[in-house]
C-alpha cells in the first residue's frame, strides 16, 4: 500500500512541472528566436515604408504638405529614420533635424565604413542591409534603393532596443514564471487535496473491507455527483452485498457445521445404541437359550420343572420386549420424532392413578406410600409424557425402598410451577454417580437392578421426557433416602 499524500504529492509535482516546463520553454523560445522575429518585422515594416513613399513619389505628393502626416506616423510609429535625396543631392523629405549628420551616417553605412554589412534581401529597386556598426556598436537593419521619380532613399532602423526589449521580456517573463511555479502550487496542493481526499477515504474503507468491517460507509454528499462520488455509492453498495452476502455464508456454514454435528452425535448414539442394546441383550439371551436347551434334552421330565423353565423363559422375553419397547421409546424422545400434545389436567388425579396401577407391587414389597395432596392440581403438559415420567420415578423408589420402606409424593409451589417430589428411604445414591443417573443403560447397583428386571433406560426416559417440556428435574441424596423430582408449569386459576 502506498504512503498516505503519495498521490496528492504526484499531482502536486506533475502539475507544477508541467508550469515550469512551459515556461523555460517560453524563455528558451523568447531568447533563441525573438530577435530573429524582430529582424523579420524590422525589414517587413522598412518594406512597407518604401511601398508607401514609393507610390507617394510616383503620384506627386512626395514632397507635399498631405504627405507630411503619413511620413511623421511612418517614422515615429515603426521607429524608422528617413531621408529621401534628389539627384541633385539634395535632401527632399528628411526624418530628422540634423541632415548633414544622418546622410554622413547613412553614407558611411552605405559603403561599409563603419562596420561589416550583411544582404538580408536584394529587389529590383531596393536592397536591405544588416549593418553593425563598430564605432558605436550598434546594430541596424538599412534600406536603400531608388523610387520611381528617380530619388534616392536611405531608411534605418536600430536593432539595439530588441535586444533590450528580449532581457526585459525575459527578466520580466522569469518573475512571472517564479510567481506562476507558487500560485499553482498552491492551487495544485488544495485542488488535488479535495481529489485525494475521498480517494484516500475510500481506500481506508476499502481495506476495512478486506478485514471483513463493513461499517465505514463513503459519507460525501454533493448536489452535482462527479465520478468520485458515484465510485463511493458504489462501493457503499459493495460492502453491503458483501456484509450481507458474507452474513448468509456464515448462517448456512453455522447450519451445515449444525447438521456435520448432528449426524456426528446421531452416529455416535447409533454406535453406543448398538453396543448397550448388544450388552443388555446379551444376558436374557443367554439365560433364554440355556433353559430352552434344557427343556430339548429334557435335563428334567417333571412338569414343575418344565413348567418353571418355561415361566423363566417368558419372563425373560417379557424383559426384552419392555427394554425395545422403552429404546424405540427413548429414540423417539431423543431425536424429536414425537409431537407433544401439550394440555392442562389434574397432576393430582394423575399420580393417584398411578399409584393405583402399582399397588400390587406395593403391597408384594410391603411398602408404605404417603400422598397427602387431595385438592386438584392443574398443570400444563403432555399427560400421558408425564403420567410415564411419575411410574418411572414410583418403579424405581419402589424397587430401591429399604429400612423403613416409605414413600413419600408431595408439591412444593413457586411462582408460576410446581415440583413434585417422589422420596423413598433407602441407601443414598454415590455423589459420583448423581450426573450419571440419567445416562442410558447406567445401573448404580446392576445386581438389583437385575435382580428386578430394570434395564437402566427408565431415567433416561425421565431426561428426554422432561427436556422436551423444556423444564427441570433432579435427584438429591438424603440422610435416610433418595428424592427424584420435577417441575411443571402451573395453572393457578384452576386450583380448586
Amino acid at each position: 500500500m502506498t504512503k498516505n499524500g503519495s498521490l496528492m504529492k504526484e499531482l502536486v509535482f506533475i502539475i507544477v512541472a508541467l508550469v515550469a516546463g512551459t515556461i523555460l520553454l517560453c524563455y528558451f523560445l523568447n531568447t533563441t528566436f525573438i530577435g530573429k522575429y524582430y529582424v523579420l518585422n524590422k525589414q517587413k515594416a522598412l518594406q512597407e515604408g518604401f511601398q508607401i513613399i514609393d507610390e507617394a513619389s510616383a503620384d506627386g505628393t512626395l514632397a507635399s504638405s498631405e504627405f507630411d502626416v503619413t511620413f511623421d506616423n511612418l517614422c515615429a510609429n515603426r521607429n524608422i529614420t528617413i531621408m529621401i535625396i534628389n539627384s541633385d543631392t539634395s535632401i527632399v523629405r528628411s526624418s530628422v533635424n540634423d541632415n548633414k549628420v544622418i546622410l554622413m551616417e547613412f553614407m558611411n553605412i552605405l559603403f561599409g565604413v563603419n562596420g561589416r554589412s550583411d544582404i538580408l534581401a536584394e529587389k529590383d529597386r531596393y536592397t536591405i542591409l544588416r549593418q553593425n556598426d563598430v564605432r558605436l556598436n550598434s546594430e541596424y537593419l538599412v534600406l536603400y534603393g531608388t523610387l520611381q521619380n528617380g530619388n534616392l532613399i536611405l531608411m534605418r532602423s536600430a536593432l539595439e532596443s530588441i535586444r533590450e526589449s528580449a532581457a526585459i521580456s525575459n527578466q520580466f517573463l522569469a518573475m512571472v514564471g517564479v510567481l506562476a511555479v507558487i500560485i499553482s502550487s498552491i492551487i495544485t496542493f488544495f485542488v488535488s487535496k479535495s481529489i485525494t481526499t475521498p480517494i484516500r477515504e475510500l481506500s481506508a474503507i476499502s481495506e476495512k473491507m478486506t478485514q471483513l468491517d463493513f461499517e465505514a460507509k463513503f459519507s460525501r454528499k454533493r448536489k452535482k455527483k462527479n465520478e468520485i462520488d458515484e465510485l463511493g455509492e458504489h462501493v457503499n453498495h459493495l460492502s453491503d452485498t458483501l456484509e450481507m452476502t458474507i452474513s448468509e455464508l456464515k448462517s448456512a456454514n453455522l447450519a451445515l457445521q449444525k447438521d456435520i454435528e448432528k449426524k456426528t452425535q446421531i452416529d455416535e448414539m447409533r454406535k453406543e445404541f448398538l453396543a448397550n442394546v448388544s450388552h443388555e441383550l446379551k444376558t436374557p439371551l443367554a439365560v433364554i437359550s440355556g433353559y430352552a436347551e434344557g427343556l430339548v434334552e429334557c435335563v428334567n421330565d417333571d412338569v414343575s420343572s418344565r413348567n418353571y423353565y418355561c415361566e423363566v423363559i417368558q419372563d425373560e422375553a417379557e424383559k426384552m420386549n419392555q427394554m425395545v419397547k422403552q429404546l424405540l421409546s427413548l429414540n423417539q424422545l431423543e431425536f424429536g420424532q414425537e409431537t407433544l400434545q401439550m394440555q392442562r389436567f389434574d397432576l393430582t388425579e394423575l399420580i393417584q392413578g398411578t399409584l393405583q396401577q402399582v399397588a400390587i407391587l406395593v403391597e408384594q414389597n410391603e411398602i408404605t406410600i404417603d400422598f397427602p395432596e387431595k385438592k386438584p392440581m392443574y398443570v400444563w403438559g403432555d399427560e400421558f409424557k408425564i403420567e410415564e415420567v411419575v411410574i418411572n420415578y414410583l418403579s424405581n423408589a419402589i424397587h430401591y425402598a429399604k429400612n423403613e420402606k416409605q414413600i413419600r409424593i408431595f408439591y412444593t409451589v413457586k411462582d408460576a410451577c410446581v415440583r413434585v417430589h417422589v422420596f423413598n428411604t433407602g441407601d443414598p445414591i454415590p455423589e459420583q454417580s448423581l450426573e450419571q443417573v440419567w445416562t442410558k443403560f447406567y445401573k448404580v447397583d446392576k445386581a438389583r437392578t437385575r435382580e428386578y428386571g430394570g434395564s437402566g433406560i427408565g431415567l433416561s426416559i425421565v431426561k428426554a421426557i422432561m427436556q422436551s417440556h423444556k423444564q427441570k428435574f433432579g435427584v438429591e441424596n438424603h440422610p435416610n433416602g433418595v428424592e427424584f423430582w420435577f417441575e411443571l408449569d402451573h395453572s393457578q386459576g384452576g386450583e380448586a
